[in-house]
């Protein structure tokens, strides 16, 4: 579904998407379905997505559980906390670890930048990836994560001798208001890798990039 002006406000639900610091004033949410998404040409947004294999379902709904005496706020703050550390600590079998994987996932990320999607910038983790990015007028965010995921995950099962569901159903988004927003989630993305001890600085992380908005007329 697309949106052709900003959305409405809506109920505020708990989300397990991480988000940086800056952002912890959140922008209202979209409900469609358990998850909530905001689907909007030229929305800039940090998106999430991961491996299929990372997370027992009931995980995060045992995680809502356990923190809904907190309220709303506090407990998706919390959801979102348990839900990084976990990806972190490097549940599942890390598929995007193999740098054959990696390489190709970032083939396919850029492939329909600038049409598709701007992207600001992205981190391929050893099991999700983080995308700073806004939909191009024509898409909606759903259709762009459609063609990566589909994509990379028919060339992923190909490269490993697999088979099998690839990328969780799901993602996570939030989207940012402004101009410090959107650079507090770049800065984000930048230190992932870092805070997840898989290198000392931003610029050793091979599979991670920063990039500057196309000029749009």
């Amino acid at each position: 579904m697309r949106l052709t002006q900003s959305p409405p406000n809506a109920t505020r639900i708990p989300t397990p998407d991480p988000e940086p610091t800056g952002m912890s004033s959140d922008p209202p949410m979209r409900s469609r379905g358990y998850l909530p998404h905001a689907d909007h040409p030229w929305l800039v947004q940090l998106v999430t997505f991961r491996l299929a294999d990372t997370m027992p379902a009931r995980l995060l709904e045992q995680w809502r559980e356990e923190l809904a005496h907190l309220g709303d706020d506090e407990a998706a703050k919390q959801v979102r906390r348990r839900y990084q550390r976990y990806l972190d600590e490097g549940a599942g079998a890390c598929y995007l670890r193999e740098p054959e994987v990696a390489d190709m996932l970032r083939d396919v990320l850029l492939h329909d930048r600038g049409v598709v999607y701007d992207l600001r910038a992205w981190v391929i983790m050893p099991n999700h990836v983080h995308l700073v990015l806004r939909v191009c007028q024509g898409y909606s965010l759903s259709t762009a994560l459609e063609r990566i995921k589909g994509v990379s995950a028919h060339r992923a099962n190909k490269i490993l001798g697999r088979s099998g569901q690839f990328w969780a159903r799901e993602w996570y988004d939030r989207y940012a208001r402004d101009g410090d927003h959107i650079e507090q989630a770049v800065a984000y993305v930048r230190a992932n890798p870092v805070k997840a001890g898989l290198c000392e600085r931003p610029e050793d992380w091979p599979w991670l990039g920063v990039l500057p908005w196309p000029a749009r007329g």
